[in-house]
């Protein structure tokens, strides 16, 4: 199984019209954090998951790609 993260927070980002800074700042992470992330150099932590799930009411299945919403 493929894991979708990044596509799914670009997804996310493009939906909610948010910058990749905007995003950083109101979950309490590093915009470096996210930019990583979206580049495919680092995954989130299990934490940053809960936080992006609960920041765009999504299911953390969904972010990696085991859901669809």
């Amino acid at each position: 199984m493929k894991v979708l993260i990044a596509e799914r927070i670009k997804e996310l980002l493009e939906t909610y019209n948010l910058t990749q800074y905007s995003l950083a700042k109101q979950i309490g992470i590093s915009s470096s954090a996210v930019c990583n992330w979206l580049n495919g150099k680092k995954e989130p932590s299990i934490e940053s998951l809960w936080k992006l799930a609960d920041y765009f009411d999504v299911s953390v299945d969904f972010l990696i790609g085991r859901k669809e919403i």
